[in-house]
């Protein structure tokens, strides 16, 4: 059982070991769990959240409180805030887990070989997954979710501005785990605040099989940094948008209006427009019309500011940063091979797009971008785990090994080889 916080007395190290202790237990009964058992776990815990929909809405006011003592920014309070609507969603994220496909024990590619055995692949569970995170309580809820419904154990350690939040949702996570005869302790919550937890879950490897980041570039930089376990991240969503002298400039007004303004504050925004010159001077006005209507600021190169003379002169570090604001950055480029190498040069490997009629250069753009979204005709929004069909997700991955991109239910789970046989030997 997770200790509440006036029964914790041992340090941190001990805490999070034993954490990790009771973990890989649950992970190793998780691991043998039916769908059903796992599924009536999210139904049960999504009851339980709107059970104590007033319980969570009291303690959430309490870390807003805080949070105003402390000085926290609008933009923070807000993410911090459990609005009724947000209870509700949180439980409504849970039955839509519940609803997707179960990828754990399915079998692929189960071929004959030769000596007469089978030989396929069997998905199962990654095992335990350490989760940290900012800000957001309902992310324990989704992490929650993913976690059980991929048969993983969980560790799960939020901001301390979220404390007593996340308090409140363990209590209906561990409900609802105990209703469908499932460890509590198969989803856990770091009840302390200590920063030294997390410093702790990073090294322990022989209990955390993953570490996800989900937050600022200075904690996943930290987490990047520090960790011993292997982690799924992205640390930066420098993603770009290049409109070809081939482009339906009507089709890239769109893409291009929408890869910016749909929301600024998300990692898959568009924050920096390539444009071929020779079509530069038809679109870029119409374009800033367009943003304009949304007060975004542009920054562009000289060839810019010639076509757009009230567009703010680009600096070197524009061209390497994630605004997760209304500002966007505008080069002019002569052809495609600058457009990607601009890319390489300034990407973070996220999710990057090519407008254009053109096949052979959409099929040049998709080979030769190097990131873990390739795009032609489409906005640079849709780089999302519920967009993919993947049914939600823990986040996004730029690392190229287990997980690329939007990591949803497979992405929490792993392969093994698995060979059928009947007294097969070797000869």
């Amino acid at each position: 059982m997770n200790a509440t916080p006036d029964a914790l007395v041992e340090d941190v190290a001990a805490y999070m070991r034993r954490l990790g202790q009771e973990a890989r237990a649950a992970a190793r009964r998780m691991a043998a769990t039916s769908t059903g058992a796992r599924n009536r776990a999210l139904e049960a815990m999504a009851a339980a959240i709107e059970a104590e929909a007033e319980r969570l809405a009291t303690e959430n006011a309490r870390d807003l409180e805080a949070g105003r003592e402390r000085g926290l920014d609008a933009a923070l309070l807000d993410r911090l805030a459990l609005t009724p609507e947000r209870i509700a969603a949180m439980a409504e994220g849970l039955r839509q887990i519940a609803a997707l496909p179960d990828p754990v024990g399915a079998i692929t590619d189960l071929k004959f070989r030769p000596s007469g055995i089978q030989v396929g692949r069997m998905r199962v569970p990654l095992g335990v997954i350490g989760i940290i995170y900012e800000s957001r309580p309902n992310v324990t809820a989704d992490a929650a979710g993913l976690c059980l419904k991929a048969g993983n154990a969980a560790i799960l350690r939020g901001g301390s501005e979220a404390i007593h939040s996340n308090r409140a949702i363990a209590t209906c996570i561990r409900q609802g785990l105990a209703e469908a005869g499932l460890p509590e302790t198969a989803v856990q919550v770091v009840q302390t605040t200590d920063r030294a937890a997390v410093g702790e879950l990073l090294r322990m490897e022989e209990y955390v099989d993953v570490i996800v980041p989900r937050g600022g570039k200075g904690l996943i930089e930290r987490v990047a940094r520090e960790s011993r376990v292997p982690v799924i991240k992205h640390l930066d969503g420098i993603c770009h948008v290049y409109i070809d002298d081939r482009a339906d400039l009507d089709k890239a007004e769109r893409i291009a209006v929408n890869a910016k303004t749909q929301r600024f504050g998300t990692c898959n925004t568009m924050e920096t427009l390539l444009v071929h010159e020779a079509v530069a001077e038809a679109i870029l006005p119409r374009l800033a019309e367009r943003y304009a209507e949304f007060d975004v600021e542009l920054r562009g190169c000289p060839r810019t500011l010639e076509i757009l003379p009230d567009a703010v002169p680009a600096t070197d570090e524009d061209w390497d940063t994630e605004y997760l604001a209304p500002i966007l950055s505008i080069r002019v480029v002569p052809d495609l091979d600058e457009a990607i190498a601009h890319i390489e040069r300034h990407g973070s490997h996220h999710t990057d797009a090519i407008v254009t009629e053109d096949y052979t250069r959409a099929r040049r753009f998709l080979r030769e971008v190097d990131s873990s979204s390739v795009m032609v005709n489409a906005s640079t929004r849709f780089a999302d785990g519920f967009e993919y069909g993947l049914g939600a997700e823990i986040g996004i991955s730029t690392d190229k090994l287990h997980a690329r991109g939007p990591v949803g239910l497979e992405g929490l789970t792993t392969q093994k080889f698995v060979v059928l046989g009947d007294g097969h030997i070797r000869t």
